[in-house]
């Protein structure tokens, strides 16, 4: 198999971190969805987006979330990093669209702080998506993370995947935002060490806009 896309995004990431959990060989293809765009879509994902998995057959598997049930499915449900039925699984796919969402609000104010030329920032744009993500934060933060790991911090859940993979690119994006939420600096500190995170742990990333 064939990961497209590098560990900065946390959609990449907690795939990748994913495929190692379960024991899958894989290869990193580090392509950009910035400097290899047109390659990408013309030859990977005519979206144009990360990640990609392209497997043994060929076939393409696009989205994180598709990817990830694609894992589950081959490991099946004993092994499966979301749980197959019942409160469990109602409880994880309600941590993990938290995360998620924490992703795509880090991201939008990210992209429109960071990225976007100074002349068209939208500063109540970046505001509302700050203070979605500060709320999904909080909502994180409160909640028992023992459900989502096991004694030993061996067995993470996909929930607790996501989102540490969050808070490394809350880190990376917005640190100020990262404030006093003990629970999650606990468990981003547990999982880090496990061989799993490391192996894809992003490096700090230059943006042309950043200080």
């Amino acid at each position: 198999m064939i990961l497209v896309g590098q560990y900065d995004s946390p959609y990449v990431r907690r795939v990748g971190v994913s495929l190692r959990l379960l024991g899958f060989d894989y290869r990193h293809d580090t392509r950009s969805v910035f400097g290899d765009f047109d390659d990408m879509r013309k030859n990977t994902n005519p979206v144009g987006r990360i990640p990609s998995l392209v497997l043994d057959d060929g076939t393409v598997l696009i989205d994180s979330g598709a990817i990830l049930d694609y894992l589950d499915d081959m490991v099946g449900p004993e092994r499966a990093l979301v749980p197959a039925s019942g409160l469990a699984r109602r409880r994880c796919l309600q941590t993990l669209a938290l995360a998620t969402g924490a992703i795509d609000k880090a991201g939008a104010s990210g992209y429109e702080r960071l990225i976007r030329p100074p002349k068209y920032l939208w500063p109540d744009w970046v505001v509302r998506c700050r203070l979605q993500l500060s709320g999904a934060l909080s909502a994180l933060a409160a909640l028992d993370w023992s459900v989502h790991v096991t004694a030993d911090s061996a067995t993470p859940d996909q929930a607790a995947i996501t989102t540490v993979c969050m808070l490394r690119y809350v880190e990376m994006t917005d640190p100020d935002l990262l404030g006093p939420y003990p629970r999650l600096h606990k468990l981003s500190e547990r999982l880090e060490a496990l061989p799993a995170f490391a192996a894809t742990y992003p490096p700090e990333i230059a943006y042309p806009n950043s200080a």
